[in-house]
């Protein structure tokens, strides 16, 4: 007899699931020693120029002989002159940081370091970006866009759209509210014209890592168009997750438009369906998020006040247009020409 038979399809989808998470887990581990090693060496010559209080103009005559000699005993580190003189700056920003956010930014990728240098002035700014790389390891490019989109300041400015204080455990609730955000990017999907919310739904199933990074920690995929039978009538929900943390099954469905009250009432019955079925003794109310492209909060809120089980209205984002992405990177390009 196999082995696999001695478990079930659920069983061995959790069983894998969790075996992926130990191998990502790994390797976000090492990537991050690696990358604390490096920005390590880069903060101790830094340091060093710093206080020697060299200066671009007087010094770097001084600093171009210490690249020229130091690339003669390590030609594979990146020795450069400007790189030497962007450690200094790493340095001097940082030096008087608060240990949160030195070990933040101790972990990340260089190039995404000086990234935040050049554009990015907060530290508190700088923080957040930090912890979204290190959580959802956004590639440079991807800090780039959401730099310029501001998401930052569109994070801190936008109001939670749940029911959550009133319909989870009361110890669940602020933590729920970390989890679940107000607003997903969804730019990883390369979408530039409009499509119907299957052809999303889709979409999104082809590239479930990159979803799954977008929603956080935590998450792990179950299935989409997730049926339910109840009273011989058939239900289906969009996409279905569980969340670890929460010990919380997660369906999410996702809305071309705007938000539309009627949207609630569904995802509330699906939720009921989901408790009664799937809901394991030990875990946590199972939780809705309706992703729509637009959302007004009076009526997300109006429309959640008499509902007993806990969902959040979020909107998501494709990034930047077709358009409006190109004129961002003629603009990128044309700023680096007029640099050099």
């Amino acid at each position: 007899m196999s082995d696999l038979s001695q478990i079930n399809n659920s069983e061995y989808s959790q069983f894998l699931h969790q075996a992926i998470d130990h191998i990502k887990t790994a390797r976000t581990l090492l990537a991050k020693q690696v990358n604390s090693s490096a920005n390590s060496v880069y903060w101790n010559l830094g340091k060093l120029l710093f206080e020697k209080q060299l200066e671009e103009g007087y010094g770097s005559s001084v600093v171009k002989q210490l690249s020229i000699d130091l690339k003669n005993e390590f030609p594979d580190m990146g020795l450069s002159p400007r790189n030497l003189w962007n450690m200094k700056r790493f340095y001097e920003r940082y030096y008087q940081a608060n240990p949160k956010l030195l070990r933040s930014v101790a972990v990340l990728p260089w190039g995404h370091n000086l990234l935040l240098l050049d554009k990015v002035q907060s530290l508190s700014a700088v923080a957040f970006y930090a912890n979204e790389v290190a959580e959802k390891g956004w590639s440079r490019d991807l800090l780039l866009n959401a730099i310029k989109m501001d998401i930052y300041n569109r994070t801190e400015s936008q109001l939670k759209a749940n029911n959550f204080n009133s319909t989870l455990p009361q110890i669940s609730v602020e933590y729920a509210n970390e989890v679940f955000k107000s607003s997903y990017n969804l730019g990883f999907l390369g979408i530039t014209e409009p499509m119907k919310e299957l052809e999303l739904e889709k979409r999104l199933i082809s590239k479930i890592r990159a979803f799954v990074l977008e929603l956080g920690k935590g998450f792990s995929f179950i299935g989409n168009q997730y049926r339910l039978e109840y009273n011989n009538k058939e239900y289906f929900g969009d996409m279905l997750f569980f969340h670890r943390g929460l010990q919380s099954l997660v369906a999410v469905e996702l809305k071309i438009g705007s938000f539309k009250a009627e949207y609630v009432g569904k995802m509330n019955l699906y939720l009921s369906l989901l408790d009664k079925f799937e809901k394991g003794e030990n875990e946590n109310p199972s939780i809705g998020i309706i992703l729509c492209a637009d959302k007004d909060h009076v009526d997300v809120e109006i429309a959640l006040q008499d509902i007993n089980k806990p969902i959040s209205v979020a909107e998501y984002q494709m990034l930047l247009p077709k358009n409006e992405l190109q004129t961002l990177i003629l603009n990128e390009i044309n700023a680096q020409e007029t640099k050099d």
